[in-house]
């Protein structure tokens, strides 16, 4: 039995602007077909467990042509797989989706398109330049500028000139001089507003504006370069007053985030919201520790215990995962009260409905240890790894406990030389370490004998700059140990 392919247009390149639908289609691909324009962020959303086959394509040079992308996702759906067809902005316009339809329509594979936004309207609304407006015009034209080898442009410029609307121009950087020369030529005013809009709704965006003659000579001045859409008309007056990417706090700057990969969507996220140039290198994963015959008997014996200590949001995970497994839930913890080390792990708890009966002023497993008001034994529930400073505090308090590790810390990341590379040339500016564990992992990916002085280590808490230090990285702290204080210190070193 055949599988399906789903055409998906994963939008400009900003990850917030996949579609929700696009989103689904790719967590449920077996086989992902992918082009070079599609986000990296939007990449790391493939199932780890899925074929993923990359037949980028740019001008003049294909890695797989058009006809055997095609043959590509027909055997695969022939395969009995679910196909997706990730494709940058939206299949349908100028993005030969109909192409790759046809030979499956076909062989009756069943298909569908989940559209994608367009950077022909994004790019320039990212520019600072809305599309369409009620003062200047009242329609918008979209036409390629691609430019078949040793060929003219086929456009009607002079139909397009006696529009009066907006024209915005596809895969046109090469074409560029002959695309304002047609317009001229067919008698639009020389001082006609336009604007390239570079690597649309990315941190790498750039716009180049300047009237229709002078366009060119500006734009071979800077060097714009593809991909890139270039839009033409009064609109493009607005952009200097409507612009609103370029002063983000954290244009320009990038980030690297090491955080687990199933916890960096939320501080990706809030960076790339505020401009940053976000590269994702998880330097650590949790790994749960099954079967875990500590917990087991921890569990059993919970009457012993007047307090229950959770160090993180994984902690919390992994004791749940283990009430379900056991066809339990939360009322299991009735006879508790609960302790986290700071609002991260006390919102993951609150995601079960359960409160947190103690969070310390400081985040950070020494203020746990020496604040939980605890009169009775502790069951502390986190890492192998976890840091002594907990136990050490609560044995000068004369507490007892029971210190169980559910989960294991393992430092692994298979882009070790890139990550490298890129701290030692000085590309990346701020390192984020939400852990010391991450820190260990960061160490341990690049090399202890790594290059650290061209760039800052963004820390939570005290134990995290120490361990940093330890490394010779030149540190920063956040003034708490939370993500908003991270954010805020993170906004501080922009410049």
């Amino acid at each position: 039995m055949p599988g399906k392919v789903i055409l998906v247009g994963a939008g400009p390149g900003d990850p917030g602007l996949l579609t929700r639908r696009g989103l689904d289609a790719i967590r449920s691909a077996d086989v992902v077909v992918y082009d070079r324009l599609v986000s990296p962020a939007i990449l790391a959303l493939m199932p780890e467990d899925a074929e993923q086959i990359n037949v980028g394509k740019e001008a003049a040079r294909h890695l797989v042509p058009q006809e055997g992308i095609n043959q590509i996702l027909l055997d695969k759906a022939l395969e009995g797989k679910t196909v997706v067809r990730l494709k940058g902005g939206d299949p349908f316009l100028f993005g030969r989706g109909g192409e790759e339809l046809e030979l499956l329509a076909r062989h009756h594979i069943p298909f569908e398109e989940v559209p994608g936004i367009t950077s022909a309207i994004a790019a320039p609304a990212y520019g600072g330049i809305p599309v369409t407006h009620r003062d200047c015009c009242s329609s918008l034209h979209i036409v390629t500028g691609h430019q078949r080898s040793g060929k003219e442009l086929d456009i009607d410029f002079e139909a397009l000139v006696r529009t009066g609307g907006t024209l915005v121009f596809l895969m046109g950087v090469s074409a560029l001089p002959a695309i304002c020369r047609g317009l001229l030529d067919a008698g639009m005013a020389p001082d006609t507003p336009a604007a390239t809009v570079e690597s649309g709704t990315t941190p790498a965006q750039r716009r180049t504006s300047a009237t229709l003659a002078d366009l060119p000579r500006r734009a071979a001045e800077v060097g714009v370069k593809s991909p890139a859409v270039i839009v033409v008309g009064q609109v493009c007056a607005l952009a200097e007053q409507f612009d609103w990417f370029d002063r983000l706090p954290l244009k320009g700057k990038t980030v690297v985030v090491t955080r687990p990969k199933e916890r960096a969507g939320t501080l990706s996220g809030r960076l790339r919201a505020m401009g940053a140039d976000v590269w994702e290198y998880p330097c650590i994963a949790t790994v749960p520790i099954d079967p875990c015959p500590g917990l087991e008997e921890a569990m059993e014996g919970l009457g012993d215990y007047q307090w229950l200590a959770l160090t993180s949001p994984v902690g919390v995970d992994a004791l749940w995962r283990w009430l379900e497994e056991h066809n339990l839930d939360a009322r299991t913890l009735g006879g508790l009260k609960l302790a986290a080390i700071g609002p991260g792990t006390a919102k993951a708890l609150s995601a079960h409905g359960l409160r947190a009966d103690y969070v310390p002023a400081v985040y950070d497993a020494a203020h746990l240890g020496e604040g939980i008001p605890a009169a009775g034994r502790v069951l502390i529930l986190r890492a192998q790894e976890g840091s002594p400073a907990l136990t050490q505090a609560l044995e000068r308090r004369n507490i007892g406990f029971d210190d169980v590790a559910t989960y294991r810390t393992v430092y692994d990341n298979p882009r070790s030389e890139e990550l490298r590379a890129v701290v030692e040339s000085g590309t990346v500016g701020i390192v984020t370490f939400t852990s010391a564990s991450t820190v260990r992992g960061f160490v341990s990916t690049v090399g202890a004998d790594a290059d650290f002085s061209r760039m800052v280590g963004a820390c939570i808490g005290e134990q995290t700059e120490a361990e940093a230090k330890r490394y010779g990285i030149p540190v920063q702290v956040a003034r708490q140990a939370t993500m908003d204080a991270l954010v805020e210190l993170i906004a501080d070193l922009r410049d």
